[in-house]
């Protein structure tokens, strides 16, 4: 998010306010979910993401997953998007200022924190709406603050299809990630120990599905 997006968006800053992020994975949603604003900056937002969110999702094969499924493969209109909700454990999201990632601190049953998860991604913000390109490389952070890649093998399979990533932005995707892991490694933000007893107030309601699903990013 550039300095002039920044200070049109503190205009609408409010805690609280729904959000919309949708996940794309090699050009074609994944993945259309709610989540409230819990803090931004100049630095960057913080997100809060509900288990159980209504969302819209890309309906697949069963037991297929996108990330899986080659770009020529998928159907030419994609598939279909139907109504869901997230599966996946509640996450406080930072998402910095003009970085090509995201920091999750992962919560599990009674909001005990579990770790983190460095998303590595290209990220664009339009009103209320957060695209997400995902870059499939990830890290996960323990509580330790010890590390490790995440998604290696497939990251490299995709390096050089033109709708994901040349071995150039491969290179630098890694050098990202290789810098957060760094902040990890030093006990620095995000990765200092704040935020891991966050819990969203008790007067925010699990938000509303989207009316309808969002639009492509391409």
């Amino acid at each position: 998010m550039n300095r002039l997006a920044y200070m049109i968006n503190t205009l609408n800053d409010e805690p609280g306010r729904i959000l919309r992020w949708n996940f794309f994975i090699g050009g074609h949603l994944s993945a259309s979910v709610p989540v409230r604003l819990v803090e931004r900056t100049e630095a960057g937002q913080l997100v809060w993401m509900e288990t159980g969110a209504p969302m819209w999702r890309t309906e697949l094969p069963k037991g297929a997953h996108l990330r899986d499924i080659a770009p020529d493969e998928r159907p030419a209109g994609g598939y279909p998007v139907v109504p869901g909700r997230w599966p996946m454990g509640s996450a406080l999201f930072y998402q910095p200022t003009d970085a090509a990632h995201s920091v999750l601190w992962l919560f599990g049953r009674r909001g005990k924190f579990r770790g983190w998860y460095v998303n590595l991604e290209r990220r664009f913000h339009h009103g209320d709406d957060i695209d997400i390109a995902d870059h499939e490389l990830d890290i996960n952070v323990a509580p330790d603050r010890s590390w490790q890649w995440k998604d290696e093998q497939s990251f490299a399979e995709k390096t050089g299809h033109p709708v994901y990533w040349s071995a150039d932005e491969a290179a630098a995707i890694r050098a990202e990630g290789a810098r957060v892991a760094r902040l990890a490694e030093a006990g620095t933000f995000p990765f200092d120990g704040s935020w891991c007893d966050f819990r969203p107030p008790k007067t925010w309601t699990t938000p509303p599905r989207p009316t309808s699903p969002c639009r492509s990013i391409l």
